[in-house]
């Protein structure tokens, strides 16, 4: 059962939060002084259905993706507004197997053993015994329901049991190709399993090294796993084994056409394994172009956004939208916090700004290496950083523990952008809450 909210709207939350601060001393001692208006105009939230307002022009607030939204949706300022739904009663998943049952090589039961899992998500319980009969399958489930371990487990046996087998392994961003690889890592310690992630944003000289040496998987993104199958450094063809990981997302970001010319350089007769969140009309037709009589697997439960409380911060014109931030975060309950901007400019001054206002801020976006973007990302897992400040990047695919706010700094182009960015919170069955910035 999720927590019961027990004022109307996060406007009257909030504002009842912001007074009880005002109160008292701010617990950041070198903040710079903040605007002493509400964060949300009269307490009220939006409910204009569809009449665009100006943006925002403070020092934050200006678009710089050469034009604004026209060429995004036209999105009306009431969806960002919904109660997270209060389930009172959920059916629970009881697994038909426990991991010891799985007929997998005993070093792989060790491996699991070890990180004290015993009861399969249900994802893992009715994949895995399918993937370890070779069967194609196409898995529809939320993010965070224990995918990874639900192919890797059945692939790493088969590589044990075959050291010719090979597998690649496709996933929409680099954090989600090295998260994968992680994982992998974790599981395959001692078997002399090799890995190589091959991902853009990283020197591509070490990741060929690696394919020279050999390796049994290849996890990457499209776009550089194409590079190096056109400079004929995969080969495809010897490949028996495909995983398309957050199929949905890879849709979302244009690579269905990279993602079409892999799966046909692959042999007709290779293991095929589908993984999304959402079954979309052009998914459906590369699982009936590209898979051979597939396990179809639904688990997903209620939406994402059905865990979270969603709102918006109305900003009166000639205010400084940094300063409604800045009296936001200093409020109880502001824990672990993601923001959101649309350009890696804007992303780095709010993050510099919030830094010099006395909080343990960090970015994340194009421009940043990709051993900077990992080095923030741990920082801001463990919670060594308060807040990250993210171009939309960070809301493909990655599984951030514990986030209590999104923040919508800047109006996503899509609606579908906007339920990605307040994925990253309300996980796990926790309720979380997500905050739209409007002018």
């Amino acid at each position: 059962m999720t927590k019961q909210f027990k004022y109307d709207t996060l406007a009257q939350y909030m504002i009842q939060k912001t007074k009880t601060f005002s109160k008292g001393k701010a617990p950041h001692s070198n903040s710079k002084k903040t605007a002493s208006s509400k964060p949300f105009s009269n307490g009220k939230r939006i409910t204009s259905s569809g009449s665009r307002p100006s943006r925002p022009s403070g020092r934050f607030g200006a678009p710089k993706r050469g034009g604004n939204r026209s060429r995004g949706e036209r999105i009306d300022y009431k969806r960002f507004v919904n109660k997270a739904t209060i389930i009172t009663e959920e059916k629970v998943y009881i697994p038909t197997n426990t991991f010891a049952d799985f007929l997998v090589d005993e070093r792989i039961k060790r491996a699991i053993a070890g990180r004290k899992y015993i009861h399969p998500s249900p994802i893992q319980d009715q994949a895995i015994p399918e993937a370890l009969q070779g069967r194609d399958i196409l898995g529809v489930a939320n993010t965070g329901t224990g995918k990874t371990a639900a192919f890797l487990i059945p692939l790493i046996h088969k590589v044990l049991g075959d050291k010719t087998q090979k597998v690649l392994i496709i996933a929409p961003t680099r954090e989600l190709a090295q998260q994968i690889e992680k994982e992998l890592i974790s599981f395959v310690a001692g078997m002399r399993i090799y890995s190589v992630t091959c991902v853009g944003g990283s020197p591509a000289r070490p990741q060929i090294a690696e394919l020279r040496r050999g390796v049994d998987f290849i996890i990457g993104t499209p776009g550089r796993l194409m590079d190096f199958v056109e400079q004929k450094y995969i080969n495809l063809s010897l490949f028996q084994n495909i995983v398309l990981d957050e199929a949905d997302r890879m849709l979302d970001m244009g690579f269905i056409n990279d993602i079409r010319k892999l799966l046909s350089k692959m042999p007709d007769k290779s293991q095929k394994l589908f993984f999304s969140a959402t079954l979309a009309p052009e998914i459906e037709r590369l699982v009936n172009q590209f898979l051979h009589d597939p396990v179809k697997i639904m688990v997903k439960t209620r939406d994402t956004s059905k865990n979270v409380d969603q709102d918006v911060v109305r900003v009166p014109h000639g205010s400084e939208k940094i300063d409604h931030l800045h009296n936001l975060l200093v409020t109880e309950g502001f824990e672990k916090v993601l923001i959101f901007a649309e350009t890696k400019r804007g992303v780095e001054k709010l993050m510099k700004e919030l830094n010099s206002r006395g909080f343990k801020a960090g970015s994340i976006h194009g421009d940043k290496t990709n051993r900077d973007r990992m080095r923030t990302l741990e920082k801001f897992k463990k919670n060594d950083l308060k807040i990250l400040v993210a171009t939309d990047v960070a809301a493909r695919g990655l599984d951030i523990p514990d986030v209590s706010h999104v923040i919508n700094y800047e109006i996503p182009q899509t609606y579908d952008t906007y339920i990605h960015r307040i994925g990253r919170t309300g996980r796990a069955d926790k309720t979380g809450i997500a905050l739209t910035f409007i002018h």
